[in-house]
């Protein structure tokens, strides 16, 4: 029993090392030969080996279920195919750089009708044979090298001044032939160009020229000899510039008109020798002969052959989309046999006009110089009217200031006097008064007085000696106690002794009245 133990032991070991390795030899066959890794910027390209057979007139398979080359590419990752049923190859994705265009040719699909070259694209989404009419521009693109081939082109770049005119080199015919400019959309030269910038285009079916719009300058006795016979039948040599340039509206249409295939697109130098030189010569020729030679000298008939000749040229170059921007006579050489005479009478005539125009300018200066003192002599004049008019304002308003200040000094003197005026009435009234209190006294003195008087006889000095010893008499006689017996006291002893008798009387006289009475 151990012995059968010990070889089930190793049998199971030897199958369980046995299925390892069978694992292992799996997982590195599906590794090494299942697995497709499709690097960064690459495609991988399947091919079907069993399955149905491929028709003669096919290249590639239509689906998964038929043999060869399958339509269906596989991008950057990591897938897992049957190498028993699938084969597969790795390319690199097509680049397209900058500054080109890619053009596609399909090579597969149905063959196109004789005569035409761009690939159509059927119902169900897939091309037929030739070239397809959309480009791509600048980048990456997964294309299935059996299927598609690239070509690389220029993208047509439009500098500025420049405009590309535009030819289709595919598309239905002109429903109107025998005319220059085809309409859109179809075949030929298209009446509507291109401004400056960059363009895509396939080179197959679109055919952008350049036309310098730009301004160009072109001397006429650059080639040869320009001149013409003159009325007298002497030869008149001359030189000038034109330039012109061609209209941007109009560009296809000179375009086609004027395109030489031997200078490319360039159609200057078709412009000049078709249109600039035979309307310049034919205008010097036939304008020139109808004056003499010594005419071309002076500068009247040159000026005015100049203008004519620049506006002669736009009538006849403006109608064929030339636009004549500038046309000038630089330089007319008559013979020398006339020019010598007629360039002294020239000087002559110059010197003459320039003599006048001197006189004209010293006259000029010296109305300059009128103007100029006139000028000054009213700017005095405003000065001194100024001067004038803000004394006067000055004055006027001074006036008014003492206007001011004399009615307000008037007020106050009248308010000053009716207070005077109040005032001496009421001193009036109060002397009046008190001449009154001093009247009605008085008169009250001189009553007493008058009685008094009456009393002493009406002897008004017997009354004053009366009223004098009375207010004196008693003082001296104290002050002069001593002295009674003087001879001082007998002049006021006489007095008393008379004022006693007056007295006495007076008394009497009273007494006598009152009986009386």
């Amino acid at each position: 029993m151990r012995r059968v133990s010990g070889n089930a032991a190793r049998h199971a070991a030897a199958a369980t090392m046995i299925g390892v390795a069978v694992a292992g030899l799996f997982a590195w066959f599906v590794w090494s030969e299942c697995v497709i890794d499709v690097p960064n910027e690459h495609v991988a390209v399947l091919i079907r080996k069993i399955g149905r057979d491929l028709p003669n007139d096919m290249e590639v398979a239509p689906g998964p279920e038929y043999k060869g080359v399958q339509a269906e590419l596989l991008k950057e990752g990591r897938y897992f195919r049957n190498p028993f049923e699938w084969d597969w190859e790795i390319h690199k994705q097509v680049q397209v750089p900058p500054g080109k265009v890619g053009v596609v040719i399909s090579l597969t699909g149905d063959d196109l009708p004789a005569g035409e070259f761009l690939a159509r694209k059927n119902d169900d989404g897939t091309w037929t044979k030739g070239i397809l009419p959309d480009v791509l521009r600048p980048g990456r693109y997964a294309l299935n090298p059996y299927m598609y081939e690239l070509e690389l082109h220029d993208a047509v770049t439009i500098p500025a001044g420049y405009r590309g005119v535009v030819t289709h080199l595919a598309g239905p015919l002109p429903k109107v032939p025998n005319q220059l400019l085809s309409q859109p959309g179809e075949r030929g030269v298209q009446p509507q160009t291109l401004d400056a910038q960059t363009h895509f285009v396939n080179p197959y079916v679109v055919r952008i020229s350049l036309v310098d719009t730009r301004s160009q300058r072109f001397n006429l006795a650059e080639t040869k000899d320009m001149g013409f016979p003159s009325k007298d039948g002497f030869w008149v040599s001359l030189d000038g510039s034109i330039e012109f340039r061609v209209d941007p509206e109009r560009a296809a249409e000179v375009f086609v008109t004027y395109n030489d295939t031997s200078n490319g697109d360039r159609v200057d130098e078709e412009i000049i020798r078709k249109i600039i030189m035979p309307n310049a010569r034919s205008f010097c020729r036939l304008e020139g002969s109808n004056s003499p030679g010594r005419d071309f000298i002076s500068g009247e008939t040159r000026t005015k052959f100049q203008q004519a000749f620049e506006e002669a040229m736009r009538q006849a170059c403006e109608p064929l989309g030339i636009q004549v921007i500038q046309a000038l006579i630089t330089r007319i050489r008559p013979p020398e046999q006339i020019a010598e005479p007629v360039r002294r009478r020239e000087l002559a005539l110059q010197e003459e006009k320039k003599f006048q125009q001197q006189i004209l300018q010293q006259q000029e200066e010296k109305k300059l110089a009128e103007e100029k003192a006139l000028v000054k002599q009213k700017q005095a004049l405003v000065s001194i009217d100024r001067e004038i008019i803000t004394l006067l304002t000055q004055a006027e308003q001074e006036q008014k200031v003492s206007v001011t200040e004399a009615n307000q000094r008037k007020g106050v003197a009248e308010f000053r006097l009716q207070a005077a005026a109040d005032e001496a009435a009421a001193d009036l009234a109060r002397g009046s008064a008190e001449a009154d209190v001093i009247r009605f006294e008085n008169a009250a003195d001189a009553a007493g007085w008058r009685k008094a008087v009456a009393a002493f006889r009406g002897n008004g000095a017997a009354y004053a000696r009366y009223v004098l010893l009375q207010k004196t008499a008693a003082a001296y006689r104290r002050i002069m106690a001593n002295t009674a017996d003087s001879p001082l006291m007998e002049i006021f002893r006489s007095f008393v002794e008379t004022d006693a008798a007056e007295a006495g009387a007076a008394r009497s006289v009273r007494s006598s009245a009152q009986s009386g009475r």
